[in-house]
Parts: structure tokens; C-alpha cells; sequence
């Protein structure tokens, strides 16, 4: 049997979608489905059923994406054992906050260890991320998060994450020596979306208090939120790492604010079950001993 059509119900079943899978893997939809017509054969089962406007699997599918994920991880092992030292590819997962300060030195670093080693940075909502490890898409992700929820992986707490409180240089909390919550009842806030978890604890320690959440935008990712915040009158929540610049250069202001239930740890997720080659257990290790 073709490892191409492993590939493909992996796929399927990733996307939901005959139609999804083959604009992602370059295929016509009718070899798409003439791969899986081949694998339900071989097998004598229905792997798929259509569910409105998609498919899911059915429990025969269930079951061999299970084995499926096995198989090709294996065949990447074996690829990767017989291919030249520094070669292969790892998948990252992350969120954006990380993807953008805190893991490219930490690539650049392993790329000049492992100079043919192509790496993917994939950055999603924290659930697609568990999602896509679980399946086999992903080699690791990082993510900001306290109690992980899923006990299918296996979870490194790397280190803790400081939040901080930002706003304009000229923001009357600016001047402030110490700030409390009854403080922040009038403030206009610069969020990140509402299902971003820091967003999530700070609304919710907000709410506990009796204080309102009073919002004046939300934006998708931190660098336009600390534009934001820069040019208006708005607070915000952002992990530490990704306004240190702009604290250092006196563009943003931190508050002098701090509550125990706004915490968070940088988290390692990866399948119990997965290889890891040298390059990836390279780069676990500079993530385990990034300052």
C-alpha cells in the first residue's frame, strides 16, 4: 500500500473535507478521493461518513488514524536515520506572542547547528495547537498556559511568563506609584481576542471585583495592540516578553501593578508516542535553557 494515500486520509480527517485536503495537499479532489476509495477497499471498511457539509470518520476510521499517525511517524524516523546529519524538518506549533519574541533566536541558533534543517513555525489558537500534535501534524508546541488540560501529551513547564500592564508614557496610571484594582474601574482597555487566555484570567479577576472591562478595541495580535496603546489613551495586558523593547525605549510605560492570579508558564507539549530526532531534541533542550 502507497504511504501517499496514509498521507492523504491523515489529511482528510485533519480537514474534515475531501475538498479542504486536496487544496492543501495540490491534488485534483478526485484523486483525493480515488486514495481513499483504494484504502476503504484494501481494508473492506467505510472510513468516512458525511456529516452536513463535510466528513468525519467512522470508528473503523478512528481506529486506523491511530495506527496511521504511528506509521508515518515511523517512516519519518526512518528517513531522517538515513538522510546526512542536519537534515529533515521539524513542525512548530505556537502562539504568536512566542513566534515572534521569543523563539527566532532560539531557530537561528539551531539552524547554524543543523545548517540543512528545515523548520516550520505554525501559530494558531491553543486548542488547534493540542489538536495538531495529537494528530501527528506538529513535532511540539509552545503555548502560555497555567494548568494544561489535556492529559493525552506530555507537558514541560519551561518557566514562568511575567504579564505586565502597559499604556502610553502620558497615561495618568503612568505616574502612579503603585496601583490597585480598584484603580483600573475607569480604564479604556487594548485587548487580544477574547479567546486568548491572558485576556480571559484578566476579565475574569476584573469580574470577580466588581470591575468593568471597559473595551476600546480588540485586535489580533500584540504588535498592533502596543501601537494602539502607544498612540491612545488604552491600557493593556501583554506577556512580558513582548513589550520589553518598548518599555526599554520609553515608548510604553509598565504599570506598576501586580496579582497573583495573573500568572502564566511557558509550556512544552509533545505525543508520547513521538520521535525525537537529534535536531528536535536539540532544540527542546535550547527551549529548556532559554534565559
Amino acid at each position: 500500500m502507497d504511504l501517499t494515500y496514509f498521507h492523504t486520509f491523515r489529511e482528510v480527517a485533519h480537514r474534515k473535507s475531501f475538498t479542504r485536503a486536496a487544496e492543501e495537499l495540490g491534488y485534483a479532489q478526485s484523486s483525493v478521493t480515488a486514495q481513499i476509495q483504494k484504502l476503504e477497499k484494501a481494508y473492506d471498511t467505510q472510513l468516512f461518513e458525511r456529516f452536513g457539509k463535510g466528513v468525519r470518520l467512522t470508528s473503523s476510521g478512528e481506529e486506523l488514524l491511530k495506527l496511521t499517525v504511528q506509521m508515518l511517524d515511523l517512516f519519518d524516523e526512518s528517513k531522517e536515520k538515513l538522510r546526512t546529519e542536519g537534515g529533515g524538518t521539524i513542525s512548530v506549533g505556537t502562539m504568536d506572542s512566542l513566534a515572534a519574541y521569543f523563539l527566532p533566536p532560539l531557530i537561528q541558533q539551531l539552524r547554524k547547528q543543523y545548517e540543512g534543517l528545515s523548520i516550520r513555525l505554525w501559530t494558531d489558537r491553543e486548542d488547534l495547537l493540542v489538536q495538531r500534535v495529537k494528530e501527528g501534524d506538529l513535532d511540539i508546541s509552545l503555548i502560555l498556559d497555567n494548568e494544561p488540560e489535556d492529559p493525552a501529551l506530555h507537558w514541560q513547564t519551561v518557566r514562568e511568563e511575567p504579564l505586565v500592564l502597559i499604556a502610553g508614557p502620558g497615561h495618568p496610571l503612568a505616574n502612579r506609584e503603585m496601583i490597585r484594582l480598584q484603580d483600573l474601574y475607569d480604564a479604556e482597555w487594548i485587548l487580544p481576542e477574547e479567546t486568548c487566555n491572558y485576556r480571559v484570567m484578566l476579565e475574569k479577576l476584573l469580574k470577580q471585583h466588581g470591575i468593568p472591562c471597559r473595551l476600546g478595541l480588540e485586535l489580533g495580535n500584540p504588535e498592533a495592540i502596543k501601537r494602539c496603546v502607544m498612540a491612545g489613551s488604552g491600557i493593556s495586558l501583554l506577556p512580558r516578553m513582548a513589550a520589553d523593547d518598548e518599555i526599554r525605549r520609553g515608548l510604553l510605560a509598565p504599570l506598576p501593578f501586580n496579582h497573583p492570579d495573573l500568572r502564566l508558564s511557558l509550556q512544552l507539549m509533545t505525543h508520547p508516542k513521538k520521535w525525537i530526532s537529534r535536531a528536535l531534541g536539540d532544540f527542546i533542550e535550547l527551549v529548556r535553557k532559554s534565559p
